[in-house]
């Protein structure tokens, strides 16, 4: 029955980016409507101009007025921004504005448990800090709305799955974060999320942050005096976890099943391989806060927004992985 599928709450992203387009084409497949209900938190004027600029066939209308289906595609109005003068492709307080507003609206009917999980279409950090919300990125404000003190960076393309020890901040405090209560934290959550994904007994793969991994203190001492440490505390914890293993062999290695995840010790190292194994179908998880939230893993992409030739494999892929997500979850309370 439908009523019994989860609700999710789907954010449109930066009115001005490639949000708007990707939610819609993804609310085309019929696929989605078998396995859950999807509600967009957004502007309705907007998302109604968007799919007429980009000539989808669906209709946008209220969540009041209509229920979702393959033509219909339902909106709670989420923002009170002035949308009138935002362009595809421009950058714009306005459009940060909506879009930060959409995120927190969703979440917030997440915790009343309205909703079973929210999936985020992206934002643009420049965007959303001139429209008042001065966040690194969902990540920050999301743990913000939830007051979440300890979180996390999943990534997930196919056999892939990557979590962060820290994700946006500069090379050089990345590096000062490589601490073994940090790896030991994110060794613990990742271990959790393979758990909501359905993989019983986690095999994980730590990385090192230097190159060889260090090559026992070679090329520099994190992994023997912060990341090592963080391996055996998360082993005596009966979790298998092992290294730390050299970044530039790992990744490859997981993606062939060799592990279930990997710990990358910073963005970029475990963004890249993602990024490259798949581009299109790829999605970020937040992990540690008390709600399930699921995101495209591609930017707004303005160079191309309101072109009509984004793809929505990776949103597609979002709402399938929190669907997942949630049925786990619903059976560990069963």
């Amino acid at each position: 029955m439908r009523e019994n599928l989860p609700r999710l709450a789907i954010t449109m992203g930066d009115p001005a980016g490639v949000g708007a387009e990707v939610v819609l084409k993804a609310l085309l497949h019929e696929s989605v409507y078998q396995t859950c209900v999807p509600i967009v938190f957004g502007d309705v004027l907007y998302l109604q101009g968007a799919a007429r600029k980009l000539g989808l066939p669906v209709r946008v209308l209220s969540a009041e007025e209509a229920v979702p289906d393959r033509d219909t595609v339902c909106v709670v109005q989420s923002t009170r921004a002035d949308l009138s003068g935002v362009r595809f492709g421009e950058l714009s307080a306005a459009a940060g504005k909506a879009g930060a507003e959409s995120v927190i609206v969703a979440a917030q009917a997440v915790l009343s448990g309205e909703f079973s999980a929210i999936v985020t279409a992206p934002l643009n950090k420049e965007a959303i800090a001139l429209g008042g919300y001065p966040y690194p990125g969902h990540t920050e404000l999301l743990a913000e709305v939830t007051r979440t003190e300890k979180y996390g960076m999943l990534l997930l393309s196919g056999n892939l799955r990557v979590i962060h020890v820290s994700t946006h901040v500069s090379l050089r405090e990345a590096i000062e974060r490589v601490k073994t209560a940090r790896v030991l934290e994110c060794i613990r959550l990742g271990y959790s999320a393979c758990r909501s994904l359905g993989i019983l007994h986690p095999r994980i793969a730590v990385a090192g942050l230097n190159p060889h991994a260090g090559e026992h203190g070679m090329f520099g001492t994190e992994e023997t005096q912060e990341i090592d440490p963080a391996i055996a505390l998360a082993v005596a914890e009966g979790i298998e976890a092992t290294g730390a293993h050299p970044p530039d062999t790992i990744f490859a290695k997981t993606a062939n099943g060799d592990f279930d995840l990997v710990v990358a010790m910073y963005h970029d190292q475990g963004h890249i391989p993602v990024k490259l194994h798949g581009f299109d179908n790829g999605v970020n998880v937040t992990l540690g806060l008390p709600i399930i939230r699921v995101s495209v893993d591609h930017g707004t992409a303005f160079d191309i927004a309101g072109k009509g030739i984004a793809r929505e494999q990776s949103m597609l892929e979002a709402i399938r992985v929190a669907v997942q997500m949630v049925h786990a979850k619903q059976q560990k309370t069963d």
